[in-house]
């Protein structure tokens, strides 16, 4: 179920290009309030799923939306689409070919929070120095950073978290290394800051849909 999760959102990997320069204490500060900013995101993704068990890696691609602290919208193409939905208060993942739905609780506790947390600081980077080690470097084209978790609840959530930074302050590409080896590698294009709707991030499960709670 965690897995499911954080696959719903997708992170691609980060390759190193050119020279790197670590970013001072100040220069780290300034860089994410800089990247904060950005109180809305849509964008284009394509996700890699590299799993140690298998001979090839499960691409996927849609869009994804994203309003800080809590509010994300993620819809999957192709062949096996899907929708996960977060208004910071419950998370649903609907699946269209099976007519069927999740439904999570957030808050109060959730086992799920911690889940959504790291999400919410890979997209926007909130909070991020109270929860991670952070190395950070400046590149010819943008920035690096490797997010390593420090609190127990996180590193069942990942290991490591590595992020390309464009010089527009937009996270272009990360790579989530999960507990298990296996690695979620993500892409973005096309990404705007435009207001995203209120309505983006409520869902009402489309009639005929059977709906599940896993977690009670």
């Amino acid at each position: 179920m965690r897995v499911s999760v954080l696959t719903a959102l997708g992170f691609v990997a980060l390759t190193s290009l050119g020279k790197t320069a670590p970013l001072s204490e100040g220069d780290l500060k300034n860089l994410l309030a800089g990247i904060r900013q950005n109180r809305s995101t849509q964008a284009d993704f394509q996700e890699e799923r590299v799993i140690r068990l298998m001979k090839k890696p499960i691409l996927s691609s849609g869009r994804i939306w994203f309003q800080p602290p809590n509010k994300f919208r993620r819809e999957v193409k192709g062949n096996s689409p899907s929708v996960t939905v977060s208004d910071g208060r419950q998370l649903w993942i609907y699946y269209p070919n099976f007519k069927s739905a999740e439904r999570y609780p957030l808050g109060k506790g959730s086992p799920l929070d911690t889940t959504v947390a790291a999400i919410n600081s890979a997209l926007n980077l909130e909070n991020i120095e109270n929860t991670f080690q952070i190395n950070a470097a400046k590149t010819d084209k943008g920035y690096e950073l490797t997010l390593l978790p420090r609190a127990p609840s996180m590193k069942r959530a990942f290991q490591k978290l590595d992020l390309r930074i464009d010089d527009n302050l937009r996270v272009e590409r990360t790579d989530m290394l999960l507990p298990n080896g296996d690695r979620i590698v993500t892409t973005y294009s096309n990404q705007t800051r435009a207001p995203v709707p209120v309505s983006t991030f409520e869902f009402k499960p489309p009639p005929g849909t059977e709906i599940s709670s896993p977690l009670g």
